[in-house]
């Protein structure tokens, strides 16, 4: 499947049949996210009802395939920094700067308005 025809949660779940049920869940959730809105790895976690699996959370969303289609860079840590290599963290960074999303020194500054 070539990723510019994905455009649903059906298609996200076709692309994705090599991986694992819990990366799937992981996957499909972030898919969720909408344009503008961020969430945190904790926040996936609770989501797929495996509230204390965030560091897993982070690392399917590292082996994302799906990117930026599965908008992993809508995903942060918790005090809202961005996770990973410094030159991931600012592709991600960029990526919701330009979906407006505020970022005070190099963090997503978290509220009720942009939190999914």
């Amino acid at each position: 499947m070539d990723i510019d025809s994905i455009k649903t949660e059906k298609d996200v779940i076709k692309a994705l049949k090599d991986k694992t049920q819990f990366e799937k869940d992981v996957l499909v959730a972030t898919f969720r996210i909408p344009k503008g809105k961020v969430s945190t790895y904790k926040r996936i976690a609770e989501k797929i009802k495996k509230p204390k699996s965030y560091r897993a959370v982070a690392n399917a969303l590292h082996k994302n395939p799906l990117s930026p289609v599965v908008p992993c860079h809508r995903v942060v840590k918790s005090d809202g920094s961005f996770g990973g290599p410094e030159k991931g963290a600012e592709w991600r960074r960029n990526m919701v700067i330009k979906e407006r999303v505020t970022v005070k020194k190099g963090k997503v500054k978290i509220s009720s308005k942009n939190l999914y």
